[in-house]
């Protein structure tokens, strides 16, 4: 991936560049270049190697064993083909990037997976946004059935926090920021986080999108970011940066989302509409573009206040342009 003024753009979508602040930059290359330097970075290697590490490590976390039924429609999820492991990646990337060692960031990382499974779980299930697919496979209610999934998801949520406590290195993480990363973890996803999300998406009207949005899909970017810096002993103030910088990606991340499903709908001459709200239902595409563009600015604008820490922040800044332009694939 190269910083530079240019951005390559995804086949399937080109946002405006006229709302862009940043000067640094992403292209789909292997080659990184800033003002005054280039650096050799390919963020698709950095990405599908530690999507190899934490299948490994979610296979070894979610054996089957009894209750055989629960463990498997837990497994179906967390294990699903297609996968991208935004969260665990985030939060790696922001260990390293205050000089934490990944090892000490794996077990937080499967616990962000699993929250996440379990929320995409619920999510789907006919009570919330009633959608029978994920990933472009049958969604957990549709193979093992409404009851299952429900107790699937249930159980996803404290094994994550129990494989924190029983597998993070007490000799790399202090006590104390294992308990800072149990309490974010909650926070984000109980009734004023993600929770939260899921109630003004089934009930608020028109007006709640931008509550929806971040507190649906921002909190979990927010979440991963916060973790990391939190294992890895970053600042009060440099947990803000991240903060910010991760909530923004995530709805970045979903706003994308909704201008891909969207344009491909309209090539299609039937399709079923999309439940929820989002910018694009809301605005129509080219408003989710602009909104789209002022996300990355935003994310980057947080980086920009972590930049002591030099080529450590790439892998961050990579993020925020690959969930705008959608560079290259991971589905393999």
């Amino acid at each position: 991936m190269i910083f530079s003024m240019v951005m390559s753009c995804s086949p399937h979508l080109c946002l405006p560049r006229s709302h862009m602040v940043m000067q640094k930059t992403i292209r789909c290359s292997s080659s990184v270049s800033t003002a005054s330097e280039s650096i050799q970075f390919d963020l698709k290697n950095y990405w599908t190697t530690l999507i190899r590490d934490i299948n490994q490590k979610l296979d070894e976390a979610v054996p089957v064993k009894y209750p055989n039924q629960i463990y498997e429609a837990m497994r179906y999820s967390v294990l699903a083909k297609g996968a991208k492991r935004s969260p665990p990646i985030m939060c790696v990337a922001a260990c390293e990037l205050f000089g934490g060692n990944r090892l000490a960031a794996f077990p937080t990382a499967c616990a962000l997976e699993m929250v996440h499974a379990a929320s995409l779980i619920h999510d789907d299930l006919p009570c919330m946004d009633d959608d029978p697919t994920r990933r472009g496979l049958p969604a957990n209610h549709t193979v093992f059935g409404v009851d299952m999934a429900i107790l699937a998801g249930d159980a996803l949520f404290p094994l994550g926090f129990q494989h924190i406590v029983s597998h993070t290195p007490s000799d790399l993480v202090p006590e104390d920021r294992v308990l800072r990363v149990i309490t974010e973890i909650a926070r984000a996803v109980g009734s004023t986080g993600m929770a939260a999300g899921q109630f003004l998406d089934l009930e608020g009207g028109p007006n709640a999108v931008d509550s929806v949005q971040e507190k649906k899909y921002g909190e979990m970017g927010e979440c991963s970011a916060v973790c990391g810096g939190l294992l890895a002993g970053a600042s009060d103030e440099e947990i803000q940066h991240l903060r910010r910088y991760g909530r923004a990606v995530g709805v970045l991340y979903r706003v994308v989302d909704d201008i891909l499903e969207a344009k491909e709908t309209e090539d299609k001459s039937e399709g079923k509409k999309k439940k929820g709200k989002s910018y694009v239902s809301l605005y129509g595409i080219e408003k989710a573009k602009k909104i789209a563009e002022d996300l990355r600015a935003q994310a980057k604008r947080e980086l920009d206040g972590l930049a002591k820490y030099g080529d450590k922040v790439i892998p961050l800044y990579s993020f925020v342009d690959y969930a705008a332009d959608r560079g290259f694939s991971l589905d393999n």
